[in-house]
């Protein structure tokens, strides 16, 4: 299935001025890698001569296989609001992996990549630029979609429950508003907090605590971009927030900005040209 931006939007800030400049399109994976992918994406842009565009991005608790001319690699969840520069004309091509969903293609701690980008070699078997050369230059959309579900599920690793499990656990961090805290996270799942952390840091790469966090942020983010928010008491009431400060202090560690300052536009990301 082949769905284009902006709905949802999936930690991409600023949605409406960001769709004036690049195309985002996602395409779900086959079965056998569904387990382990939660969708293909490609972003795809040609501005102006002189024009550049900085699109912010809030990172989601997952592993992104990334493929750009010149740096492709995967890369484990980062905890900070991050800028691509758009200029020229260019398109990348991306694997989202569900959370705890690159784990069994490493075996190796998600936490130990943490900003340093993971060589696709050691998981495709090839380089970075044999891969940009196999998905790159495929004639559209769905055809590099398809050579990158020919070479994964030529490395489909065995099923592993854990996998399934966090998944599970994410998506119910991310639905439940009420759940605020980790010891609240950790009653609901009858689980020691540290065998939680400890999972997270294998699995998903990022703490529990940053996970809550995040989300909460991200949903926020996407009300005041599409106007269903109110007023900010209230914005922070329903997401769970008991006072407007701790809301707007989370909000602007994650993204740099108060809200209010988010309402005002991209500002230096909408460049003169």
């Amino acid at each position: 299935m082949h769905q284009d931006f902006p709905a949802p939007a999936l930690g991409v800030l600023h949605t409406k001025d960001g769709a004036q400049r690049f195309r985002l399109s996602r395409i779900q994976p086959c079965a056998e890698l569904a387990p382990f992918v939660k969708h293909y994406w490609i972003v795809a842009w040609n501005l102006a001569d002189g024009e550049e565009y900085d699109q912010l991005v809030v990172p989601n608790p997952c592993v992104n296989l990334v493929v750009e001319p010149g740096k492709t690699a995967c890369f484990a969840p980062g905890v900070t609001t991050f800028s691509y520069r758009l200029k020229g004309a260019g398109c990348v091509f991306g694997v989202k992996f569900h959370s705890g969903g690159f784990y069994p293609f490493i075996r190796a701690p998600i936490s130990s990549y943490r900003g340093t980008p993971i060589p696709v070699n050691e998981v495709l078997g090839l380089s970075g630029r044999e891969l940009e050369e196999a998905v790159l230059s495929r004639k559209d959309e769905q055809a590099m979609a398809e050579e990158m579900e020919r070479l994964l599920l030529c490395r489909l690793p065995e099923s592993d429950s854990q996998v399934q499990f966090l998944r599970e656990v994410v998506e119910h961090i991310c639905n439940d508003r009420g759940l605020t805290k980790v010891d609240l996270l950790c009653a609901h799942l009858d689980m020691n907090k540290r065998t939680v952390q400890r999972m997270f840091d294998q699995y998903i790469g990022v703490s529990p605590k940053w996970v809550i966090r995040l989300y909460r942020i991200q949903e926020a983010a996407e009300r005041l971009d599409n106007g269903t928010y109110g007023e900010l008491v209230q914005l922070a009431m329903d997401l769970g927030y008991h006072d407007q400060a701790h809301f707007i202090k989370d909000f602007k560690n994650v993204t740099g900005q108060t809200p209010e300052e988010y309402l005002r536009g991209p500002g230096q990301g909408r460049a003169s040209g």
